[in-house]
């Protein structure tokens, strides 16, 4: 069975005409945790329960994942429309501001969400995603564009989801198990909650509707100027899809940064290395 946890509590919330399904636990400030592809909230599974005993943790899903919304219109997969997501859902849940967690995906909103309203990002850590600019600086280099390959691929129509539901949803298995340093991250029942959260009607056209605006999305494509949010990096060092070298630099784009790299552990790295993620963030926040 996937990791459960008796004190989680599922619900859901209406915000910028959609209803967005999350998980929270604990009491008090508010830390929003947003995931990446092809996850659901169920990737913060180790941070959860830790984290509630300070906080209030939301771990939503974004939209078109999960047991989240699936709008049909590509165009309903823009940087814009996830940022009004989150803000309708701080303001929903009854906040002014978070601490604002994001990894791969996620991690990208939580940057643009924090450059659009700084003001409700209390701190910002994100994990193996780099900043917008330096992503947009990589995807200019051989290197990079080597290992991005997959994003290019995503951008054709219909084939990405033929391929990635072939046998049993294969290429999701290997996108786990295949990236980890530690095999043993990852259980079958882990592997199986992935298979079935992209399995669900919508669910994979949708996440990839993430890639294929990507090279048009304004927020990816303009000068975003310097990032007065107080911002953790946190950085697997054995990432196959994004390299180290993105995050070199970043402090040129950011008033106060931090980062911290975990060396021998891939792109899924609050999976694979929970405890020393957890310290990280808790020793940044002072808990």
């Amino acid at each position: 069975m996937p990791v459960i946890d008796a004190n989680w509590q599922h619900d859901y919330i209406t915000t910028n005409g959609i209803k967005l399904h999350y998980v929270t636990q604990g009491e008090g400030a508010l830390m929003l945790m947003l995931h990446g592809f092809p996850e659901f909230w169920y990737s913060w599974r180790h941070q959860i329960p830790e984290f509630a005993k300070y906080f209030k943790v939301v771990a939503v899903d974004l939209r078109g994942y999960n047991d989240s919304d699936k709008p049909k219109e590509q165009s309903a997969y823009r940087m814009d429309e996830f940022i009004r997501d989150i803000k309708g859902l701080i303001e929903g849940l009854g906040y002014e501001k978070c601490v604002l967690v994001g990894h791969d995906w996620g991690g990208a909103i939580a940057w643009c969400f924090a450059y659009t309203y700084p003001e409700m990002v209390e701190r910002l850590v994100v994990l193996n995603i780099p900043h917008p600019a330096k992503l947009a600086e990589g995807l200019r280099t051989p290197a990079q564009l080597l290992k991005s390959s997959y994003m290019f691929l995503f951008q054709l129509p219909w084939l990405p989801e033929v391929l990635i539901q072939s046998w049993d949803y294969q290429l999701i298995e290997n996108a786990f198990q295949g990236m980890a340093v530690d095999k043993n991250a990852f259980s079958k029942s882990d592997i199986e909650a992935y298979k079935n959260a992209a399995a669900k009607r919508g669910s994979l056209t949708a996440m990839l509707n993430y890639y294929r605006n990507i090279f048009q999305d304004q927020m990816f494509n303009k000068s975003l100027g310097i990032l007065e949010v107080p911002t953790l990096m946190i950085w697997g060092e054995s990432d196959t899809a994004l390299g180290k070298e993105l995050t070199y630099g970043t402090e040129a784009y950011v008033r106060d940064l931090q980062i911290k790299y975990i060396p021998n552990c891939s792109h899924w790295v609050q999976q694979e290395r929970p405890e020393l993620v957890n310290q990280y963030i808790q020793e940044y926040l002072g808990l």
